[in-house]
């Protein structure tokens, strides 16, 4: 439904996240009829160095889905909400898919992470799940960022030889493609919550799949450039909210997209603006595997100074100022610094 924060102004069905998870639901059976009567090559294969089983993985990404479709329905509250992520990401960390050991960049050899692998892993695709359920908030946005860095980790994941999450990767940017179809601007559906916290884990399980083993720290990194936008806007959030002082969970309107708006893009070029900042972070992360270690740095480098450039020209971390009414009824703007201002913005976030 329309709200003081989102931007569309007539009701649209959310429950998109059915169609997302249907479509992915149709390329794993079409793999399987492929590899047991076409002769299709094996593709779930899981690493000498990291054995996993597939069906928990397959659980832990029904798992997520289910808080995501029951938060759709009954509004759930942010800690049932986040005990329920938590389990799902716990179910895949027990089916074997955690954060490998680190290549230590000094003494050599590798940092055995040990028993820590397993609440890293968990807290790592929390993470991931709700930085793409932060960043829905435009027609497409999510699931053309979901496209895009998923296709990049297709290509991650054929150079590095991980063909299991080479397949999870093109069918997971398949199936966003097909959504993105019915969701670009004007949206005739939505993903909701069960959409976008399962595009978000799904991101996190390929990424652990690919990238994240036994590994450099700059190759570590390479999952956190994929999702870069994602990422800045989040912690854009929390920084602005708690300058504001603000609960960390408070809603506003600084979001990347509303500052787009704010700047006199429509939705639809403000959409593309950040497909196309995405595309350059997923260009980057992919030279990143591709050069030495010292051109790796300056890449990585380059990448997060642009990023912090456009943050700060787009004042992503400048709390957002309010619209209050005084005694008298006239609309004044007021900051933080406003002694009213705490208040005014429990208001607007109750109502």
């Amino acid at each position: 439904m329309p709200s003081k924060r989102r931007v569309n102004v007539r009701p649209v069905p959310r429950m998109g996240g059915i169609a997302i998870l249907c479509g992915l639901i149709l390329a794993c059976i079409v793999q399987y009829l492929g590899t047991t009567r076409l002769q299709w090559p094996v593709v779930l294969v899981p690493s000498p160095k990291l054995t996993v089983t597939y069906q928990g993985i397959a659980a832990s990404v029904l798992a997520i889905f289910v808080v995501g479709a029951v938060d759709d329905v009954r509004q759930l509250k942010p800690l049932p909400k986040l005990l329920g992520q938590v389990a799902a990401a716990s179910i895949a960390a027990a089916s074997g898919l955690v954060i490998g050991d680190i290549v230590n960049p000094f003494a050599g050899g590798e940092i055995a992470l040990g028993w820590l692998a397993y609440p890293i892993t968990v807290i790592y695709l929390v993470a991931f799940a709700n930085i793409i359920n932060l960043i829905d908030g435009l027609d497409g946005l999510a699931a053309g960022i979901t496209c895009i860095s998923s296709f990049t980790m297709f290509v991650l994941a054929v150079l590095a030889h991980r063909m299991d999450a080479a397949a999870l990767s093109i069918a997971l940017c398949g199936a966003t493609l097909g959504f993105l179809r019915y969701n670009f601007n004007p949206a005739s559906i939505f993903m909701g919550d069960s959409g976008s916290l399962l595009l978000g884990f799904l991101l996190g399980v390929i990424s652990l799949l690919s990238v994240a083993r036994v590994a450099g720290l700059t190759t570590l990194l390479l999952p956190l450039v994929l999702a870069g936008i994602p990422i800045i806007d989040t912690f854009s959030a929390i920084v602005r909210r708690r300058r504001a002082h603000v609960s960390v969970g408070h809603a506003d309107k600084g979001h990347i997209h509303h500052r787009l708006i704010e700047e006199g893009f429509d939705q639809r070029q403000a959409v593309v603006l950040i497909y196309l900042w995405t595309a350059a972070l997923c260009l980057g992360a992919v030279v990143m595997t591709q050069v030495e270690p010292l051109p790796r740095i300056l890449v990585l480098a380059f990448l997060v100074a642009m990023s912090a450039l456009f943050a700060m020209r787009l004042k992503l971390f400048t709390p957002v100022l309010l619209h209050h009414y005084d005694t008298q009824g006239r609309d004044e703007l007021i900051g933080p610094d406003d002694p009213e201002f705490e208040e005014e913005a429990h208001r607007q976030h109750m109502g």
